[in-house]
């Protein structure tokens, strides 16, 4: 995507700086009544321009001295689309958020990541008890779906959970429920949910059938496409069932634990490591099938990713579309199209781009019922399919 484009969305996302340039007045309250709005505009007085482009502004605070999550609208590039969004931020010693220096927002939620909104939207938080998110020309886009639900507040928690709660302070609706391609600590991914990643780290727009992240009676597992879905690669768990209710997998600090035939408090049936956290981490289905963590390094003021989950099992070419549609991974990573190992020899493809060969392959002449005779199964000699789960047996070319 051009670096021109933007995309702004209610979200979650993360931003920090260790160095302080200009303080923002202090903004502490985690917590909005019924019947707030919000303007995404220069009405907002918490405000922040970073040198990638991007923007927040801010709304609501919560956290320690020096990181704490917040959350508003972003945009990147040339900020004429917005997210809604929660964020972590770098605050100085009386409480003013402080722009960043080094590194940039991260966002790791998103309500609307597929309908970004203008300059002039509107948040409101109506006396219903509902959130609705409308565009400059009043178009709703999203919502809670919560009126006549007994919500009493918007609430901004500690680990990052925007919750809106009744008056017994219980959640009526919560973003943990809506996950988009990212995990905090102490989340949990349910079955039935799933992580999906962004286009790219620019372009918020979720991937259509391509990766996935999904909890299932069997354990975790990572999938390509839609129909059918492929796992590239699992964390399969056996034994006796006694969960009776919902499966799921938990970021805690250490692991990410699966909960599928067990229930907390017992242990979980499988841990797969993650490197104990010193500072706040955030776990990530990247735009390549990747999931990496992140953890935050203030003495650097950078993310530095510390882990990526997938490559104790995988390498590089092992993943799906690490060479693009139709190209042929090898050596780490080198791309090629298929070809026929005949004579004479045809090409039935071409890079789509030279100089970007992990881009994929493109067909010469694309597959049409009207010329069956045209068309041919390529054998190619010494390559694997991606997936290391049998789905077909007893295929040969003359199938």
């Amino acid at each position: 995507m051009r670096a021109s484009c933007i995309y702004y969305s209610f979200a979650l996302f993360l931003f920090l700086n260790f160095y302080s340039t200009t303080a923002q007045p202090p903004l502490t309250n985690p917590i909005a009544n019924l019947s707030t709005t919000w303007s995404n505009t220069e009405s907002l007085p918490n405000s922040f321009n970073f040198t990638d482009g991007s923007r927040v502004r801010a709304i609501l605070l919560r956290g320690s001295l020096e990181t704490k999550f917040a959350c508003g609208f972003y945009c990147n590039g040339t900020c004429t689309s917005h997210l809604f969004a929660i964020f972590i931020v770098q605050t100085n010693s009386s409480g003013g958020i402080t722009e960043f220096s080094r590194d940039f927002p991260k966002v790791v939620w998103s309500a609307n990541r597929d309908h970004p909104v203008s300059y002039g939207a509107i948040l409101n938080l109506t006396a219903t008890g509902e959130m609705v998110l409308q565009d400059a020309d009043g178009t709703a886009v999203w919502t809670t779906n919560t009126t006549g639900k007994s919500v009493a507040g918007l609430n901004l928690t500690d680990d990052g959970n925007l919750v809106l709660f009744d008056i017994n302070n219980s959640a009526v609706w919560q973003s943990f429920d809506y996950p988009t391609d990212c995990l905090l600590p102490g989340q949990k991914l349910f079955q039935g949910q799933q992580l999906i990643p962004s286009v790219s780290w620019t372009n918020w727009t979720a991937q259509k059938d391509l990766f996935s992240l999904q909890v299932t009676n069997e354990g975790l597992f990572a999938y390509v496409g839609s129909n059918p879905l492929q796992a590239y690669n699992s964390y399969q768990v056996f034994g006796n069932d006694t969960n009776t209710g919902r499966r799921y997998a938990r970021f805690l600090n250490g692991s990410l634990s699966l909960f599928i035939l067990s229930v907390e408090p017992s242990e979980p049936d499988h841990l797969i490591d993650v490197p104990q956290a010193t500072h706040l981490q955030y776990m990530k289905l990247m735009p390549d099938g990747h999931l990496r963590v992140f953890e935050w390094q203030p003495n650097r003021s950078i993310w530095n990713m510390v882990a990526d989950l997938f490559d104790e099992y995988l390498e590089e070419c092992d993943y799906p579309m690490a060479c693009g549609r139709y190209g042929v991974c090898s050596g780490g990573q080198q791309c090629s199209c298929p070809v026929t190992t005949s004579t004479p020899k045809i090409d039935y493809f071409r890079q789509t781009n030279d100089r970007q060969p992990n881009q994929g392959c493109s067909e010469l002449t694309p597959l049409t019922c009207n010329a069956t005779e045209d068309q041919v199964f390529i054998e190619l000699e010494n390559v694997m399919y991606f997936s290391r789960f049998a789905d077909m047996k007893g295929v040969d070319k003359e199938t």
